[in-house]
């Protein structure tokens, strides 16, 4: 064997040796998120900026993967992996009061006078009682949460109290609450599936319906309504979440980048959901839609009983209190 051989045998020795000392990286972690919006969502957006900001906070020992549109799982089933340590992170809201009763409170029709308002509530102690009882009931930690848009009603002419629902045949979600609000309301509610709003409405079959701006938009109920009362019934947010048992494996280091990552997601998300309903009301108006103001205290004030009727013992005292502010 020449010594030219020996020596690259010696060198290719050393390096594999000084290769197999070198310590594995036992930080890095994969993080899959999954959730059920699409791409150009802004929980979608705000998910991939959370993954972006940790990332970076990290020096990239942690990915995170994101998966919309179902394609990790539904939400329940994402939820139910969540619990048994085979995902890592969903976007979830009232579906957790199958768990913690507490979560129904994200989503409670008249309970919150405006964004500012909700903020506080999700903000302070009471969303704090939440994110407790969802942690210790459900093992799920929420780390952010997203404002939706507000939920109006749709019509044919203009409605700016109770009044002047008169009995207008409205489609609602089969859900009991939203049935018994609107009927409390004045209105005549019918549970319909979302795919025959479009041709109820067109029909006159129904002459009214009720959902956040972003949705009134993209199934163009602007050729089939000409009004937008923004009853603004629904105020609500969502968690983005992590599994406790993934939580339990980070660092307290690695835990404080995930809230701070978490934190500017929240802060981008709020960012996109006031443009976009700046630009979906500018577009519904640019179709011939017009904006009504709406008696705000009116809606609310009749909208009370049939609320508190629907709503869990658990939280009922809560929603009092909601109200009378």
């Amino acid at each position: 064997m020449s010594i030219t051989t020996t020596v690259k045998r010696m060198v290719l020795a050393g390096a594999f040796a000084a290769l197999s000392s070198t310590p594995a990286i036992s930080a890095e972690m994969t993080l899959k998120l999954g959730h059920l919006a699409n791409d150009q969502n802004a929980w979608h957006l705000a998910s991939v900026k959370f993954g972006e900001e940790l990332a970076a906070l990290t020096d990239g020992r942690i990915e995170v993967q994101v998966f919309p549109n179902e394609s990790l799982g539904k939400e329940i089933d994402l939820i139910n992996g969540m619990q048994l340590g085979t995902v890592d992170m969903t976007i979830t809201g009232e579906s957790l009061q199958n768990w913690a009763p507490m979560a129904a409170l994200l989503a409670v029709p008249y309970a919150y006078k405006s964004l500012e308002h909700m903020d506080e509530v999700a903000g302070g102690e009471t969303g704090d009682a939440i994110k407790a009882e969802i942690i210790e009931k459900a093992k799920i930690r929420p780390i952010a949460y997203f404002a939706r848009g507000p939920r109006n009603l749709t019509s044919n002419r203009a409605i700016t109290t109770p009044a002047d629902l008169d009995g207008l045949k409205m489609r609602v979600p089969n859900v009991p609450l939203f049935v018994d609000v609107w009927n409390s309301l004045g209105a005549a509610p019918t549970p319909m599936a979302f795919s025959e709003v479009f041709t109820s409405l067109q029909s006159g079959v129904i002459g009214a319906q009720e959902n956040p701006l972003a949705l009134i938009r993209s199934a163009n109920f602007n050729e089939v309504q000409s009004h937008v009362n923004k009853t603004e019934h629904v105020r609500s947010w969502i968690y983005l979440t992590i599994a406790e048992s993934t939580w339990n494996k980070l660092s307290d280091e690695d835990k404080a980048a995930v809230e701070q990552a978490a934190a500017t997601a929240q802060q981008y998300e709020r960012g996109l959901l006031l443009d976009s309903l700046a630009e979906d009301q500018a577009y519904l108006e640019s179709k011939g839609m017009t904006f009504v103001d709406v008696d705000g205290a009116a809606f609310q004030a009749a909208a009370k009983d049939a609320v508190l009727k629907n709503v869990k013992p658990e939280i009922k005292p809560i929603v009092e209190a909601l109200f009378a502010q």
